[in-house]
């Protein structure tokens, strides 16, 4: 009981450390490059730098007002689930936002305006995959494309592209062709390191071996590698001749090691390596069982 007790606490602790830093992240971005260089960027964010071109409405203010009306929207059409989920984002992100707008000189870190698109789509992937990677949403859009899904029984992802668009589309309209290649930028930069941030740390290699002398690659992989192996019959397709496949999972470290025992036992083995974007379970994410081997 106690032990469940620390995990989730340990959960809980782990859960509001990154929605806080990928929110802190989010909102010194778009302080210190995005705001500055007049860079285009969807979502809510997009949408108060639109309104704040032909108002004197204050960006962040914009940003809470949209996110709360979102939110509350989210609680009465989808539930108490995404509420819960959304509201620290919701708070956070324009608060932050307001806080880091106040420091003197953010806005001039640099006045090369592609450095800051690279550095702003960097670190809104790393932001992004932040909040994602612990399960939490981001608010904003995210609750207006999963509104529109439930509403139409639609998939969320076409909702994804197609606010994105409108958002991107309507500040094109006002921004010079700069101010547009350098949201792009911002964008494909962002996809790219989202997916890094997200399976960083997960992401394991997958050895496939196919050899008659099976038996002593497994003993070896077992010992030297300290790593689980999987047996699987297999036949092959020329003779039909029935024999075992080895399937081990081990970090990129080990692969050196893992090619150099099968090239010692079986020189002609049938050998394949593929990244796995995640892995779970026995070793990985639980305790590794302790069995002494003979």
């Amino acid at each position: 009981m106690k032990k469940s007790v620390k995990k989730k606490t340990i959960s809980t602790l782990k859960t509001a450390l990154f929605v806080l830093m990928g929110n802190a992240i989010l909102a010194f971005l778009v302080s210190a490059f995005i705001i500055p260089h007049d860079i285009i960027m969807g979502g809510t964010t997009g949408i108060a730098l639109i309104v704040g071109k032909y108002t004197n409405i204050d960006t962040a203010l914009m940003i809470f007002i949209l996110n709360v009306f979102l939110l509350i929207m989210g609680l009465i059409i989808i539930g108490k689930k995404l509420f819960f989920t959304s509201v620290a984002s919701t708070i956070l992100y324009p608060s932050l936002l307001k806080l880091f707008q106040s420091i003197p000189g953010i806005d001039r870190l640099t006045d090369d305006r592609l450095l800051a698109s690279l550095f702003a789509g960097v670190l809104m992937g790393i932001a992004l995959g932040l909040v994602m990677r612990v399960g939490s949403s981001t608010g904003g859009m995210d609750i207006t494309n999963l509104i529109l899904a439930k509403l139409t029984h639609r998939s969320v992802a076409i909702f994804v592209y197609i606010t994105d668009i409108i958002v991107v589309g309507a500040q094109a309209v006002v921004a010079d062709s700069e101010s547009i290649m350098m949201g792009i930028v911002v964008l494909v930069l962002e996809s790219l390191i989202l997916e890094q941030v997200m399976i960083f740390g997960k992401a394991q290699l997958q050895v496939y071996v196919i050899s008659e002398r099976n038996e002593e690659i497994r003993q070896r992989f077992l010992k030297e590698l300290n790593a689980g192996v999987t047996m699987t019959y297999v036949q092959s397709g020329l003779f039909n001749k029935d024999s075992k496949s080895i399937m081990c999972i081990i970090p990129s470290r080990k692969l050196y090691y893992a090619n150099e025992i099968i090239k010692e036992v079986d020189p002609e083995a049938f050998v394949t390596v593929t990244k796995i974007r995640e892995v779970s379970g026995r070793g990985f994410t639980q305790e590794r069982q302790q069995i002494e081997l003979s």
